[in-house]
């Protein structure tokens, strides 16, 4: 009888630490990246960079990806 007290204590104390579903709740964007954030004083963008640029786009992440965020280039 014992062991079946315990066996169900440890199956609702289990149950208990299960993960609720995980959501992204708020706004889901459906344009690409690279078409941007547009309004005035937006402090996110290159100045220069224009909003629907692909290919600047992708140069400034590659840009960033070397000199930004390279560890091996930084450090000399």
């Amino acid at each position: 009888m014992m062991r079946h007290v315990l066996w169900a204590t440890a199956v609702l104390a289990l149950a208990a630490c299960g993960d609720k579903p995980q959501s992204a709740g708020g706004v889901k964007s459906d344009a690409a990246a690279y078409e941007g954030v547009t309004g005035p004083g937006n402090a996110y963008n290159v100045p220069g960079w224009k909003a629907g640029d692909k290919a600047a786009w992708e140069q400034q992440l590659k840009t960033r990806a070397q000199s930004g965020q390279n560890e091996y280039n930084r450090v000399k």
